[in-house]
């Protein structure tokens, strides 16, 4: 068919259209889109399908500037919804335009109260892909904006159509009958249409409609450019004019002007339903007649489908069966016919005057009736329903107003008769199958009204509901013309024969049977609506459920049992009934009714006692009223106000075989019904549930919900399912015990984005086990058993997935990967790791990078029972802190490995072992150690959730470089991480904090690089060390490799003076101790002072002077925070030690001069007077000691007595039992001097005792298992005091000198002076080993710090 493109001016039927009315239709259709997220995400994959692959690169930045979208609409704050849409359009901006960035451009716009460029951007769509803007994102923006603009195209598309279907030659008298239509009907007979139609006359209509679309597809484009305009014209002062619209025609195209009203109208004429383009109630499928050449003979032109006739298309039907036109052409209620001037001509031509009169003035008889029939006519909508609701509103109030007219609704759009076989397509539309069937059979593949294109061509069940409502409707009007013409479709002869008297015994048996039946249910139903004897409505009840049961015969009750007065007859039942198997009955009547037909749920609902009266039979034991409760579909709240959570847990927990088979299984419906309260409560109300669950023994029940055989519920039970195991971990185990995999991954398949990803969330929460091989096995039938490829499924959900979403699918993913040995490449482990390390740098979505922490994190492969990460203490551990581990780990997982022997746990060990090492592998060696760049980003974030689980998995990753082999990546990582490590180690408060960065340093120790690295932060890293090695014997040796070599640099062991206090007010400094943040001193005055080193170091806060003379020994009982004091006026003081003082609370009365004190629970030993050693009870008991010596200092340390003598000897004394052992004989005095021990200390199993340095040893060290010399410490110094730390000995001398000695090599490290010529008295340290804080004979109070 040859055709040419011309234009025609829209002017006589589309006016200009204002701003106004397109920012009013663009802005619905935006605030619609923004509050529907479902709609929302259609749109979203609808778009990027239809990308280009030329624009595929940039659909990355696009689908990160949908995310942002989302989560400035989710986002409550103003200022982060501001910076997100901010972050969003400057994604989009920077990439080349498209169809899917004009969406999300409108939407952002939208979002951002920016109505004008949000049109603006809408607009753009229909400018760069119309046809997707018009049939699949926007239709009603095209129906409301272009469609008016766009009737010249339709009509010439008819035109065109009439030509193609008029091509073929008629076929005798038989056809002309067919197509002929008598002057009272306003419905043609298109009888065997499709049949007769040739396969070129398809084809070319088949062509004809592609060229159409093509035809729209450019005036969408010049509409969608003139409107731009329109919006742009912000003054208003220029008139802009619609374009000139395209047409593909082939004949002359005359224009008709219309008014409003008509225009409308015609719209409906030319096709379009509720503003939708409809090529099967279009004009040119209306059966026309045309002369031929010679006048003789009419060609008649058969529709492409049977059609309803337009009221605007009329044909005087007369015996010379020739077409004439009205004469009125300026007619309110038709237009010119559309022919050509040669088709009138000759039909002028044949006619005589007096005949064409004749004629005129019947025409002009036969509209006047014909509109004033219209007029008393209600008007018929041109939506098409095929919802209940919708059909019941028909049925109630036929469309049409005429007794006998069926509704619309019941009327096949194809064949214009009443149903049959109604079948509805996926888009809505219903049709008659065989119609609907040949429609298909000749190549279509879209819905003929809606044009969308069907995903699936296999025709669909019969829809029964619509079929009974048809059934009804001819009950109620047995007179009504069932077809407007002869039905086209082979019918049943048993359906068109009349009934006629059975001379079959048999036949007549059944008829009566069968009218009996009926009788029988009509009288129930009698009963149960009018009848007030309660016996008589529960019997008709009864009776009514063993009807539905058990009928099989071609008699629909649905239609007579959904009538409101029957669904109150049933409600009164349940008010009024106390009869468990009528209650029983009656619900599963009305489940069964409301599941066909959602009228009975309105009338259900429309009383709220009548709910209640339902919830209350469910309460009372009732449990299949809880299907009838899902059908009501209540709001969620009133369902938990109702206490009704217990009663779902029972029908859970019920087995099948003791409740109704019901139209939705019982349990089905609670699990459906518990789903969503899960979904949208509060997560107290959830645990709260949870714990019931538990307590209830239900998991397991829920759990054989997987299996289930509808969707819905499986989806309801994993979202249950994982909800416990996030809030009670421990149900974990049995919950993958007991599940099976397979429906899961079933379930996958065709579910929706959001379930989705709650499937996948719910398998990664379930491979966190306390049981490494278990967590494998788990794996492994997650990989193997899905109807596809796990692994494949996962990998294409990841690259669409959202970016929240991501981490979990990647975490998933890369844990399937490694199930076998890690092999070179894999594509699906290095999309993993790609899109962690990418989550991890997205700081625009803060969630996703801590969920990306915390995945990588958690991929070291250990659990506790509750499914919590032990990464952390696992390294805590390994650093030498296990006391975090343990007390997690020792309660549950340990004690499940206690029946089965050491050999299981061994094994478990192992096999986490082994997991860690693969896992740590492929992680570190990903690009070079890409992954370690972005961890040092995250450790960086102010969010204090991502930089902790940044630290710990690049702890992780970084330690594991001691076992895993050197590839060079260690470089890397300690390029990226070790300034932070350091940080840590030297600044943080955080002990476990420090722990873990020297686990991390270590790793770069043996690194010959890394200690070169490591040797310009020495001091940094020393102080940090200094501080943990009292805490783990990790640090002491790191210590001890750091100190390698470098003996005798006092550098390493740097001190430095931080204060000086001068209290020479108050004689010499006897005695000095540290208790956390505080220091004590005692003077020769009988005065205490307390200090803090809040603030200032040395900042005194209490002076005390409750003794009468010296105070020459402070102790502390750590045990019960009291501090004793020891003075030469024989008493012995108890004080507690407040926040901010001391207070004496009791005084002992020691009989004697007190020279030195020690302390344990229930006794004091002290230095005397004279000989010995006096050892106090707190009762009042007192024994002497050691009475042949006379004592000069003393150490108590776990129950043992140590003595240090005048005569230089040194004995140990067991309180307990009273024995004496000798660690030193004493000698006889040298050239006159004696030669005592000055100072006794005890410290890690060894004894220090400073003497005179007669000897050449001013210091010896003893052993305290065996009382031998192990050491010695020589110096020319008198030492009179000692302290001792981890790793230092400070020996106090005379002239005011410390020395500062190496107690691990026994060599001279420092000397510290005092700055006076004194002796240092006494000494003591803090509980950090950190400060000094030294007495003098002088009076002065000073303190070091290790610098």
């Amino acid at each position: 068919m040859n055709t040419t493109t011309t234009t025609t001016t829209t002017s006589a039927i589309a006016t200009a259209t204002p701003s106004s009315q397109i920012l009013e239709h663009t802005a619905a259709f935006i605030s619609e889109t923004l509050s529907q997220i479902d709609l929302r995400q259609r749109l979203y994959s609808t778009l990027r399908c239809k990308l280009p692959s030329s624009l595929q690169t940039s659909l990355k930045p696009i689908n990160l500037a949908a995310e942002t979208l989302e989560s400035a609409i989710s986002t409550a704050s103003p200022s982060i919804r501001s910076f997100s849409l901010r972050r969003a359009e400057k994604l989009i901006l920077s990439h080349p335009p498209n169809p899917f960035s004009s969406l999300l451009l409108s939407l952002i716009y939208g979002l951002s109260r920016r109505p004008l460029d949000a049109s603006l951007s809408l607009l753009d769509l229909f400018q760069t892909d119309p046809s997707s803007a018009r049939s699949e994102i926007a239709p009603l923006i095209f129906q409301e904006l272009f469609l008016v603009h766009l009737l010249p195209v339709l009509q010439s598309l008819n035109q065109q159509r009439l030509l193609i279907l008029s091509s073929s030659p008629p076929n005798g008298d038989d056809d002309k009958d067919e197509y002929s239509i008598c002057d009272e009907s306003v419905v043609i007979s298109c009888t065997k249409s499709l049949s007769k139609m040739s396969d070129d006359q398809a084809s070319e209509l088949k062509e004809l409609e592609t060229r159409y679309e093509a035809v729209v597809d450019e005036n969408c484009k010049n509409l969608a450019k003139y409107f731009r305009q329109v919006l742009e014209n912000k003054n208003g002062n220029e008139l802009m004019n619609p374009p000139p619209v395209m047409l593909n025609k082939t004949e002359k195209f005359r224009m008709v002007e219309y008014t409003r009203e008509q225009r409308i109208g015609t719209g409906e004429e030319l096709g379009f339903k509720n503003g939708r383009y409809n090529p099967i109630w279009s004009d040119g499928e209306r059966s026309v007649e045309f002369l031929g050449t010679s006048g003789s003979r009419k060609v008649k032109s058969p529709p492409f489908y049977p059609q309803r006739v337009s009221p605007y298309i009329l044909k005087n039907h007369t015996s010379s069966k020739r077409l004439t036109t009205p004469p009125n052409s300026n007619s309110d209620s038709e237009p010119d016919f559309l022919l050509d001037n040669n088709s009138v001509d000759s039909s002028s031509s044949s006619d005589s005057d007096a005949e064409i009169e004749e004629k005129n003035r019947k025409m002009s008889l036969f509209e006047s009736r014909q509109r004033r029939t219209q007029k008393q006519k209600q008007p018929i909508s041109g939506e098409s329903s095929c919802s209940p609701d919708r059909q019941m509103a028909h049925y109630d109030n036929p469309p049409g107003g005429g007794k006998h007219t069926p509704p619309k609704d019941f009327v096949c759009p194809i064949t214009s008769n009443l149903f049959h076989d109604p079948v509805t397509l996926e888009t809505g539309q219903t049709y008659e199958r065989v119609a609907i069937q040949e429609w298909l059979d000749r190549g279509n593949s879209t819905c003929p009204i809606t044009r969308q294109k069907l995903q699936n061509t296999q025709l669909p069940k019969t829809n029964y509901v619509l079929k009974r409502l048809i059934a009804s409707w001819q009950e109620q009007n047995p007179g009504s013309a069932v077809n407007h013409s002869e039905n086209p479709y082979p019918v049943p002869e048993q359906m068109t024969k009349p009934i006629v008297p059975s001379t079959s015994p048999n036949s007549v048996i059944s008829r009566a049977t069968i009218d009996g039946t009926v009788g029988e249910l009509r009288h129930a139903i009698n009963n149960l609506c009018v009848s007030e004897i309660l016996k008589e409505s529960e019997t008709a009840v009864l009776h009514i459920e063993r009807f539905w049961k058990e009928a099989n015969i071609e008699v629909d009750i649905q239609a007579m049992l959904s009538k409101p007065p029957v669904i109150n007859g049933f409600v009164e039942i349940l008010f009024n009934s106390v009869d468990p198997r009528v209650l029983k009955a009656t619900v599963f009547l009305l489940s069964e009714l409301g599941s066909r037909d959602k009228t009975v749920v309105q009338t259900l609902t429309r009383v709220d006692s009548d709910v209640e009266c339902v919830v209350a039979l469910f309460r009372k034991g009732l449990m299949e009223a809880v299907v009838l409760i899902y059908l009501l579909r209540n709001s969620i709240m009133n369902l938990v106000e109702m206490d009704l959570v217990h009663s779902f847990i029972l029908v859970i927990k019920k087995k099948e075989e003791d409740l109704l088979k019901m139209c939705i299984k019982p349990k089905t419906a609670a699990v459906l019904l518990l789903g969503q309260i899960f979904e949208s409560s509060e997560e107290e109300l959830v645990s709260s549930i949870i714990n019931t669950l538990i307590s209830e023994k239900a998991i397991e029940s829920i759990v054989a919900s997987l299996e289930a055989g509808w969707a819905e519920e499986r989806i309801a039970a994993i979202g249950i399912l994982l909800k416990c195991m996030q809030k009670e971990g421990k149900c974990r185990n049995n919950i993958a015990d007991k599940a099976q995999i397979a429906p899961v991954l079933e379930s996958f398949i065709s579910a929706g984005d959001g379930d989705r990803f709650k499937i996948i969330f719910f398998l990664s929460e379930l491979v966190k086990l306390n049981r490494r091989t278990f967590n494998e096995q788990v794996l492994h039938i997650i990989k193997d058993e899905g109807p596809l490829s796990t692994m494949h499924t996962l990998l294409v959900y990841l690259q669409t997935a959202l970016q929240d979403q991501c981490p979990v699918v990647a975490g998933l993913l890369l844990q399937l990967d490694l199930l076998a040995e890690p092999r070179k490449m894999s594509i699906y482990r290095e999309e993993a790791i790609d899109s962690l390390i990418s989550c991890l740098r997205q700081t625009d979505f803060p969630t996703a990078q801590v969920t990306a922490a915390e995945t990588i994190m958690s991929l070291q492969g250990r659990f506790t029972i509750s499914g919590n990460s032990l990464t952390r203490a696992f390294l805590l551990k390994r650093a030498g802190l296990d006391k975090t581990y343990k007390s997690l780990v020792r309660m549950d997982q340990l004690s499940n490995f206690s029946a089965e022997g050491k050999e299981t746990f061994l094994e478990e060990e192992k096999a986490a072992d082994n997991w860690e090492r693969k896992m740590a592998s492929v992680l570190v060696s990903h690009e070079f150690g890409l992954l370690f760049e972005a961890l040092a980003e995250g450790l960086k974030s102010k969010h204090e959730e991502l930089s902790s689980a940044s630290f710990v998995s690049a702890t992780w990753l970084v330690h594991m470089f001691n076992v895993l082999p050197d590839t060079g990546i260690r470089g890397a990582a300690r390029v990226c991480l070790l300034k932070h490590f350091i940080s840590v180690l030297n600044s943080s408060k955080d002990t476990e904090e420090k722990a873990l960065s020297m686990l991390a340093l270590r790793s770069f120790i043996h690194d010959p690089e890394g200690m070169r690295d490591l040797t310009f932060y020495i001091k940094d890293i020393l102080k940090g060390l200094r501080e943990l090695k009292r805490s783990t014997p990790l640090a002491f040796e790191m210590l001890k490799v750091f100190s390698e070599g470098q003996d005798s640099s006092s550098e390493l062991w740097c001190h430095k003076e931080l204060v000086q206090v001068n209290c020479s007010e108050n004689g010499e400094v006897l005695s000095i101790v540290c208790f956390k943040d505080k220091i004590f001193s005692g003077h020769s005055d009988g005065t205490i002072k307390v200090w803090t080193g809040k603030g200032s170091i040395l900042h005194l806060i209490q002076e005390t002077r409750e003794h009468n003379k010296a105070v020459t020994s402070l102790a502390i009982l750590s045990a019960g925070e009291r501090l004793y004091s020891g003075s030469l006026d024989k008493t012995t003081r108890v004080w507690t030690i407040g926040n901010e003082a001391i207070y004496c609370v009791q005084v002992h009365d020691m009989k004697d001069q007190v020279h030195n004190l020690a302390v344990a629970n229930t006794v004091a030993c002290f230095i005397p007077q004279g000989i010995g050693v006096k050892v106090h009870t707190w009762k009042g008991g007192s024994k002497l000691l050691n009475g042949n010596k006379y004592v000069k200092c003393l150490a108590l340390v776990h129950g043992k007595l140590y003595c240090g003598c005048h005569d230089s000897s040194i004995q140990e004394i067991d309180l307990a039992t009273g024995t004496l052992s000798t660690i030193q004989g004493g000698s006889r005095k040298l050239l006159m001097k004696a030669n005592p021990v000055l100072a006794l200390q005890i410290h890690a199993g060894q004894v220090y005792a400073a003497t005179s340095t007669l000897d050449g040893a001013a210091v010896k060290i003893f052993s305290t298992s065996n009382c031998s010399m192990i050491g010695s410490l020589t110096t020319a110094m008198e030492v009179r005091s000692m302290a001792i730390s981890s790793e230092l000995i400070y020996l106090g001398c005379k002239g005011g000198t410390v020395e500062i000695w190496g107690r691990e090599k026994q060599n001279r490290i420092d000397t510290l002076q005092t700055g006076t010529n004194c002796k240092v008295i006494c000494m003591a340290l803090d509980s950090n080993e950190e400060v000094l804080v030294i007495g003098t004979s002088d009076g002065r109070i000073q303190a070091w710090g290790l610098s």
